[in-house]
């Protein structure tokens, strides 16, 4: 089983259009605790886990989330990704042809995981191949949690490859020694994401699943 090659995929921004919508929520969220924050401050933590992103807004926004306040942002993002959340496109006909061991490794709970991956149609790809940062130590851009997969799946770091749309989780990905493939097709794509992926080490950087695949096929993952 070691030897098998591995396909290791974030979820927001990569399985899941989420990220617009999960900035909305946290703007929501402080809000609701009487704190004003614009969406595109949350961009700024794109890829890291939520208590981390909150510690990044405070130090660019000077406004604090309670902790006693922090499960409102859940509450917020539930509501929205149920009624709005959908596969990135063309992910869906790409799962389906994939016949590599594939897992998610995401920033996000295990309950957001799991309710993205469900009321977008996506649950049946992955199973219980699920892997969240609050199982390890510490979040991306540590390469805790793709090891962490790794080790669950049955497979060595270099027959690994990730699929990640933010810097954080590339740079994990390349910390954990594995292959860091850059998306740029999610809905929160910016003129700068290109090279931003590429900076933080990102071997190659696709903007569709269609140029994805052909990276996999090149590189014998398919």
């Amino acid at each position: 089983m070691a030897n098998d090659r591995l396909v290791i995929f974030d979820c927001d921004g990569v399985l899941v259009d989420s990220e617009p919508l999960a900035a909305i929520a946290y703007e929501r969220a402080y809000a609701r605790n009487g704190l004003t924050i614009k969406p595109e401050v949350v961009a700024h933590g794109v890829g890291m886990k939520q208590a981390d992103i909150i510690v990044k807004i405070h130090e660019l926004t000077g406004q604090l989330l309670p902790d006693t306040a922090a499960g409102d942002i859940w509450l917020e993002t539930k509501d929205l990704f149920t009624e709005q959340l959908k596969p990135t496109p063309g992910l869906p006909e790409f799962l389906a042809a994939l016949k590599t061991a594939r897992c998610v490794a995401s920033s996000s709970s295990v309950e957001r995981i799991i309710h993205s991956l469900a009321v977008t149609g996506l649950a049946r790809y992955f199973g219980d191949a699920i892997f969240s940062s609050s199982m390890v130590a510490r979040g991306k851009p540590a390469p805790d949690i793709f090891l962490h997969a790794a080790r669950q799946m049955g497979a060595e770091p270099s027959h690994c490859v990730v699929i990640e749309d933010s810097r954080y989780g590339v740079q994990g990905a390349v910390a954990a020694g594995m292959t860091a493939i850059g998306y740029t097709g999610g809905g929160h794509t910016f003129a700068a994401h290109r090279a931003e992926l590429e900076a933080a080490g990102a071997n190659v950087v696709c903007r569709s699943w269609d140029e994805i695949e052909a990276v996999l096929r090149e590189r014998g993952f398919i």
